[in-house]
C-alpha cells in the first residue's frame, strides 16, 4: 500500500514539474532532472530508485504535451518544439492558437497508443538493428543532413541553408568545447527562441483576440490522422539510433516521407514524434543501453540496468501521466487564449528575454551569454533569408558528425 501511495504521489509530482518546466522557456527536464540527480542520495535515503524514475518518467512525458504552449502563444520554444513555431505562429495570429496546441494534442495523445502497441516491437527490434546501424552512423547523418538541405524549394535557398548549416555547425563544436554546465540553453534559446523574439518585437507584432471552440469541433479527418500516425511511426524510431536527431528532424522526415502539406497534420504529427521520441527513449535505454533523452540520461545513473519490470512501470507512467497532462493542456491553452491578446506581445517578449538572458547568464557565464549573442544572431539571419529553421540543427548534427567521423 505504501508503494501504491508514493507511486501516486511521484506521478502527480511529475505531472507538476513537467507543466512547470513545459510552461516557462529555458527551463527544461533536462536541468530539472540534473537538479534531482544532485540530490539523489538524499532522495535515496527516504525513498527507492524506482520511484524516482515514475517522476522523472511523468515529468517528461507530461513536458512534451504542455511544451507547445510557450512554442505557439510566445514563439519561445525548446528544441524539440521548435518546428511549431511557423505554422503555430501562423494560427495564433489568424485567432487560432487553441486549435494549433489542441492538434498538437491529438498527437501526443495517439503517441500513447502508438507507444503502448509498438513497445513490444521495438523491443524486440532495436538491439537487432543497432548493431548494423552503428557501422553507418556517419554516413546515415550526413544523408540525412543532405536530404533537408535538399528540401528547400529554390537553388539559392539551398546555398543559404547549407551555409547556414555549416555555420551553426561551427558554433555548435565552440560552444560544445567552452566546457559550459549547460552548453544547449544558449546555443539553442539563441538560434531558436531569442532570435524569433526579437524579429516579433521589430515588426510589432499584435495579438488578435484569440478563437475557441469546443473539441468536437476541431477536428481532423481520419485520413489526416492516419497520414500523420504512420508518418510518426515511420520517423521516431530514428532518433533511438542516430544521436544528434531529435524530434524536430524526425517531424520532417515523417512530413516528407508522407507529403504532407496542411499545417493541421503537421502540427498532429509534432505532437505525436514529441511524444513518442520521449517514450521511445526509455525503450532504447532498456533494449540497446543507449541515452538519447536527459531523462533517459537521468535514469540511468539512477539504476545500473533497467528491467523489464522497470520498464513496464516506466510505460504505464507513461500512459496515465500522458492522460492527466492532456487534460491540463486543454485547460491551459483555453485560460491563456482569452487573456493574450490583453497582454502587450511586446511586453510578454520582452519579459521572456530578460529570462533567458539571466538563466544564460546564472548557468553559464559571460561565455554563455556570448554564445547566446551568436546564436541569436545566426537565427535571425535564418529568418530573414527566409529558409526552414531546421537547418540550424546543424548546431548538433555536425559535431555529432564529426564525433564519428574522427
Amino acid at each position: 500500500m505504501t508503494f501504491i501511495i508514493y507511486l501516486i504521489l511521484a506521478i502527480f509530482l511529475g505531472v507538476l514539474a513537467g507543466t512547470i518546466t513545459g510552461l516557462i522557456p529555458g527551463i527544461h527536464i533536462n536541468l530539472i532532472a540534473l537538479i534531482l540527480l544532485g540530490f539523489s542520495a538524499t532522495l535515496l535515503n527516504i525513498t527507492s530508485p524506482l520511484i524516482l524514475i515514475i517522476f522523472i518518467t511523468s515529468m517528461a512525458i507530461t513536458h512534451t504535451f504542455i511544451d507547445y504552449i510557450p512554442s505557439i502563444f510566445l514563439g519561445a520554444p525548446d528544441e524539440d518544439s521548435i518546428l511549431s513555431v511557423l505554422p503555430g505562429h501562423r494560427l495564433l495570429l489568424q485567432g487560432r492558437a487553441y486549435y494549433a496546441i489542441i492538434f498538437t494534442l491529438y498527437g501526443s495523445l495517439t503517441a500513447l497508443l502508438i507507444i503502448l502497441l509498438f513497445s513490444p516491437l521495438f523491443i524486440y527490434l532495436l538491439p537487432i538493428i543497432y548493431p548494423y546501424v552503428l557501422r553507418i552512423m556517419p554516413i546515415i547523418l550526413i544523408l540525412v543532413s543532405g536530404y533537408l538541405i535538399y528540401s528547400e524549394d529554390k537553388k539559392n535557398k539551398k546555398l543559404w541553408a547549407l551555409m547556414i548549416f555549416i555555420l551553426a555547425g561551427f558554433l555548435g563544436i565552440a560552444s560544445l568545447n567552452l566546457n559550459l554546465k549547460e552548453p544547449l540553453l544558449p546555443l539553442l534559446t539563441g538560434l531558436f527562441g531569442a532570435s524569433n523574439l526579437l524579429i516579433s518585437l521589430h515588426q510589432k507584432t499584435k495579438i488578435p483576440s484569440q478563437k475557441i471552440k469546443p473539441l468536437t469541433q476541431i477536428r481532423l479527418r481520419k485520413k489526416s490522422i492516419a497520414r500523420a500516425s504512420f508518418a510518426s511511426i515511420i520517423a521516431a524510431p530514428f532518433t533511438a539510433f542516430l544521436p544528434g536527431l531529435g524530434a524536430s528532424q524526425a517531424a520532417l522526415i515523417g512530413q516528407q516521407v508522407t507529403d504532407i502539406q496542411d499545417q493541421r497534420e503537421f502540427l498532429f504529427l509534432l505532437g505525436a514524434i514529441n511524444t513518442i521520441v520521449m517514450g521511445l527513449s526509455f525503450i532504447a535505454l532498456y533494449s540497446i543501453q543507449k541515452t538519447r533523452t536527459g531523462a533517459a540520461v537521468a535514469i540511468s545513473k539512477l539504476i545500473p540496468e533497467l528491467t523489464l519490470s522497470n520498464l513496464l512501470y516506466i510505460i504505464l507512467t507513461i500512459i496515465i501521466a500522458g492522460l492527466i497532462a492532456a487534460f491540463i493542456t486543454i485547460q491551459l491553452s483555453k485560460l491563456i487564449a482569452k487573456r493574450i491578446n490583453k497582454i502587450s506581445y511586446s511586453k510578454i517578449s520582452i519579459t521572456i528575454l530578460i529570462i533567458l538572458t539571466t538563466l544564460t547568464i546564472y548557468f553559464t557565464g559571460i561565455l554563455g551569454l556570448i554564445v547566446l549573442i551568436t546564436s541569436t544572431a545566426l537565427g535571425i539571419a535564418t529568418i530573414q533569408l527566409g529558409i526552414k529553421r531546421i537547418h540550424l540543427m546543424g548546431a548538433l548534427l555536425v559535431p555529432t558528425i564529426l564525433y564519428y567521423i574522427l
